[in-house]
């Protein structure tokens, strides 16, 4: 008997590996992945573009170095896609090179008419390429009706980071880049005006409930226009009684608004604490708090990737350096927080419910140009593997993140509320 059990034992030992899958030593967030149409991009990528409409779409935008920048429609009950805007054909042009319209590069803005608001930017200048870029131009998108629409361009020769969109007023608010100039449209008299000071990089605008809209300049204080005074100011934000610095001095700021209309709830791309502003606050200070670390890890990243769902809890993403010993490279978390319980959640890792929505095999010795934005852990999942570029909550709570290499919608239905708890 004692011989048979070592004889068990031996076996367990040689080939447990074989036998036992690996364990990982945290939760999975399983999310479908959807190739954004190939023919959109030219490096299987894409930005911030990534919104909601009106019509429960979802819409995307892409980036077509040298030639031209897409918006792309899918649809989440049957996974079609189509485009929707083409960029250069709104706008006339058939400039390539570093003068094409290589990106829509905004957090796409949908105002409460349905119309979705978005602007153009430059891509890279290649070796030998001498084309001038003229500057972005400001377009929207109709999906009533289809029509897509170009209201011109803000500031020559420089492209378009962010466009926001009073309805109400007749006003749009639109950030300019490489260099940060806030721009006003009137929508009426068709014109562009700047306001005044300068932003930080990849500054975004928010409007509060009373109409007023607010950025953070470069030295990352708060500014606000008032569109009934038509002034500007400009406020120094404290958190815990100390000056809001930029983490090392450059970090990109993503920030979103509460329910309530005058709390900000911002993340920088380099930090993984979480911060809140009181954008009603009185006097010559705004008053600002940090939450605490939604991650602990190290180098986090977060790239466009705060969003405030319905019932007010505060999803992003954060990419950290992979140290568990299951697995290497880096590891894409999806934390919550919820501001009624002030209490912060790592829900998990994100994973591929469909590994093969891409063909990843090689093809004649070769892997698919731009395919290394994803890996595979020791238990056979795939997941993202350098970034993420966005991440939208929905009507229905579901969740969509973009990521790159290749250029993918990943659909996560985890929270989703059903059709009876909507009501």
């Amino acid at each position: 008997m004692k011989g048979v059990l070592f004889y068990l034992l031996c076996l367990g030992f040689f080939f447990s590996p074989t036998w036992v899958k690996a364990k990982p030593p945290f939760q999975y967030i399983w999310g479908t992945a959807h190739h954004i149409l190939p023919e959109t991009h030219s490096d299987e990528s894409g930005y911030f573009s990534l919104c909601e409409g009106n019509d429960g779409r979802i819409y995307v935008g892409t980036a077509k170095y040298n030639h031209n920048a897409y918006i792309v429609e899918f649809d989440p009950v049957t996974a079609k896609q189509r485009i929707v805007v083409d960029a250069h054909s709104v706008c006339g042009l058939t400039a390539k090179g570093y003068a094409a319209q290589a990106k829509f590069h905004t957090r796409n803005y949908v105002g409460p008419s349905g119309i979705i608001y978005a602007g153009t930017k430059q891509g890279y200048r290649k070796k030998g390429d001498t084309s001038k870029y003229a500057g972005g131009y400001f377009i929207t998108y109709d999906s009533r009706n289809g029509t897509a629409r170009n209201l011109g361009m803000p500031y020559k020769k420089q492209g378009i980071a962010d466009v926001v969109a009073d309805e109400s007023r007749g006003l749009a608010y639109i950030v300019t880049c490489e260099n940060q100039h806030w721009m006003l449209y009137d929508f009426a008299t068709k014109k562009f005006s700047e306001l005044g000071p300068m932003l930080t990089p990849y500054a975004t605008t928010l409007m509060d409930s009373e109409g007023n809209a607010h950025s953070l300049t470069k030295d990352f204080h708060l500014a606000t226009y008032n569109p009934k005074t038509k002034k500007v100011t400009q406020r120094p934000i404290e958190i815990g009684g100390k000056p809001f610095v930029r983490k090392n001095g450059s970090a990109i700021p993503t920030w979103n608004l509460s329910a309530d209309g005058r709390t900000a709830w911002l993340i920088l791309m380099n930090d993984a604490s979480l911060i809140s502003i009181d954008l009603s606050s009185k006097g010559g200070k705004v008053n600002g708090v940090n939450h605490g670390l939604m991650l602990r890890g190290d180098k986090p990243d977060s790239r466009s990737a705060l969003t405030i769902a319905p019932d007010g809890k505060i999803y992003t993403l954060i990419s950290v350096q992979n140290t568990t010993g299951f697995g290497k490279g880096r590891l894409h978390h999806l934390c919550r927080y919820d501001p009624r319980k002030r209490r912060s959640e790592d829900l998990g890792v994100l994973a591929v419910k469909n590994p093969k929505f891409f063909e990843f095999n090689p093809v004649n010795g070769k892997k698919p140009a731009w395919s290394h934005g994803y890996h595979t852990l020791p238990d056979g999942t795939m997941t993202p593997l350098h970034n993420h570029m966005a991440l939208i909550a929905t009507r229905d709570n579901t969740l969509y993140a973009t990521i790159i290499y290749p250029f993918t919608l990943l659909k996560i239905d985890a929270f989703r509320k059903k059709e009876s708890e909507k009501h």
